[in-house]
């Protein structure tokens, strides 16, 4: 409609003004106005000169008398409203319903693909509240990519090396026993998690000790024993010490089996895993490239540095003075890896909005390299999210599990189910089952509904709330639809012609139409809360029309076919948008 309408209207202003204009700036009516599309006159007064309510008017006329879609108009200042005809919204919705996927564009096979990277957790400890947001972003965001018409990996880096895995390694040397997940009846990330708490309350204590015994606070920080050994055993793992790199094995393969578990749980999955272990090295010929070509510059102790103090940015160390390489050394080398692995045009990172100045410099830094492709590489940025008890530290234990908190959610849906007796007649099985997905469904929900850059606060009780803009609410919806859909004792396959729309019924069209455009939006600002709002209003505009309009009890045939035909394509669209948020909709509720 925009598209034939624009057309129309540049013809028109040629024809009234003679003028030819680049564009038309469109925008939804206001509801305390009558129409359905609106052309904003404001903007065109840079090409014509004029009172704006006059050429509303005369562009509105010619609009009216010329395009057999426009019924009328009105002008209220500078904004020229269009009222379009119930025929473009029926035949609209005629094709809309026959269409399979309605929304989903399918990839080209010719065309390059999007990685997105998410989760890329550390094997000292199980996955926590924070990873919940970055995962289920990072997932989300792969799959509308997808749904807009590309191929996409989706990928993580584990972090499997480095002082902090020793840790956990060494105080269940210490302190383990030979204990495993199996003696212990624990998950294995969980149960070195628990040694990596364990170390810091050693490390504390020998802290306290040499501090009595008269050293600084700074220098009993670095001289602790328990420290110094972890350092010995990170050294010997580089070098390859047979036994610290089997204890290393042995202890990650437990957490990787964790981890594969609540990603199981939390719905979420990964073409391809890079492990720091095998990248920390990738980078250093990079580097070396580099400074031959300029690019970087050695200081006298043998480090080596980039100077992006032009750019806006600091001076940053690529290479220490022993040679050793940096986080971004491996960040440098795993990109251009990914590049080789996979015909990628775009790779996205999801990681928290600690690590904005990092990505500034890596982005940076591969353009100075001359990877044509790094402009498309792009950080998604999110922002925390807490609790009302505080902020969390996994050294000290006091980190939100991932697990614990999704076994909470569905313990809160089965709480507020039964208090609300909604599912009187469910066997045990269809109740747990049910419980779990209204629980899950409200903490994706809730997360996912918030603007990535905002910081969250989270709250499990408000979130499973039946009412409102919450997961469960719009769950409750599809399975309404459903219901009718199952009492629908009639053929409503047919097409509707020459009916006159009720104005709910001509809203709901309009917002049904607009999923398409919010795939490609949400795609292009890797945002899911743009789907999740969409989907909220959609429901929103859906029970306003249940409860005004019969739908199965209608006595017009023609009413009462379009209302199940719009019932059925709402609750489509609900499933698929959810599908994208990675939530699943219950048949019965």
């Amino acid at each position: 409609m925009q598209n034939s309408l624009e057309i129309a209207i540049k013809k028109g202003l040629k024809e009234i003004y003679d003028v030819t204009i680049d564009s038309v700036d469109f925008q939804a009516t206001n509801k305390d106005f009558e129409g359905d599309i609106t052309v904003v006159i404001f903007a065109l007064l840079r090409y014509i000169k004029g009172n704006p309510v006059e050429i509303g008017n005369k562009l509105g006329a010619y609009l009216k008398e010329n395009v057999p879609e426009v019924n009328d108009f009105n002008v209220v200042k500078g904004f020229l409203n269009l009222v379009i005809s119930d025929d473009y919204f029926l035949n609209t919705f005629n094709d809309i319903y026959k269409t399979k996927n309605f929304g989903f564009v399918e990839a080209n096979s010719t065309e390059k693909a999007v990685m997105v990277e998410y989760s890329s957790p550390n094997t000292n400890k199980p996955l926590h509240l924070g990873h919940i947001r970055n995962n289920l972003l990072g997932y989300s965001v792969a799959e509308i990519i997808k749904a807009s018409g590309k191929k996409v990996y989706k990928t993580q880096i584990i972090n499997d090396r480095g002082i902090h895995i020793c840790k956990s390694m060494l105080a269940w040397q210490r302190l383990g026993n030979g204990e495993t997940p199996e003696s212990a009846g624990l998950k294995g990330d969980k149960l070195v998690g628990n040694y990596y708490v364990a170390f810091d309350k050693a490390y504390k204590e020998e802290i306290a000790q040499l501090i009595a015994a008269g050293k600084t606070e700074e220098a009993a920080k670095k001289q602790a024993p328990i420290l110094l050994e972890a350092q010995e055993m990170l050294l010997k793992w580089e070098a390859g010490d047979e036994a610290v790199v089997s204890l290393w094995k042995m202890m990650n393969a437990w957490v990787y089996k964790g981890f594969e578990q609540t990603y199981k749980e939390l719905g979420v999955d990964f073409d391809k895993n890079y492990y720091e272990s095998l990248t920390y090295l990738l980078g250093k010929d990079v580097v070396a490239d580099g400074l031959a070509r300029g690019v970087f510059y050695k200081k006298e102790d043998g480090s080596v540095w980039i100077d992006l103090t032009a750019d806006g940015l600091d001076e940053k160390i690529v290479l220490r003075s022993d040679g050793t390489a940096v986080y971004m050394t491996q960040d440098i080398g795993t990109a251009i890896e990914r590049f080789k692995d996979f015909d990628l045009s775009d790779l996205v990172y999801t990681v928290g909005n600690e690590q904005d100045y990092h990505f500034k410099v890596l982005f940076l830094i591969l353009k100075k390299l001359g990877f044509e492709w790094a402009e498309n590489l792009y950080h998604l940025s999110y922002g925390m999210v807490d609790l009302p008890s505080g902020k969390m530290k996994s050294r000290e234990g006091t980190v939100v599990d991932a697990d614990d908190l999704m076994e909470e959610m569905v313990d809160t849906a089965r709480n507020i189910s039964q208090e609300l007796g909604k599912l009187e007649g469910y066997s045990k099985p269809e109740k747990e089952k049910l419980y779990k997905i209204i629980g899950l469904g409200a903490l994706k929900y809730y997360i996912l509904k918030v603007d990535p850059k905002k910081r969250i606060l989270f709250d499990p009780e408000e979130s499973v709330d039946f009412n409102g803009n919450t997961g469960p609410f719009i769950q409750y919806t599809y399975a309404r639809i459903q219901s009718i859909i199952r009492k629908a004792d009639f053929d409503f396959s047919g097409e509707i012609k020459a009916i006159d729309l009720h104005e709910k019924e001509r809203e709901l069209v309009k917002l049904i139409q607009q999923f398409p455009e919010i795939i490609q939006n949400a795609a292009k600002n890797h945002s899911p809360a743009i789907i999740a709002n969409y989907t909220y209003d959609l429901v929103k505009e859906y029970n306003s029309l249940y409860q005004s309009l019969p739908i199965l009890g209608s006595e017009n045939e023609n009413e009462k076919i379009l209302r199940t035909q719009l019932s059925a394509k709402v609750g489509d669209i609900i499933k698929a948008a959810f599908k994208l948020l990675g939530i699943e909709v219950p048949e019965r509720m």
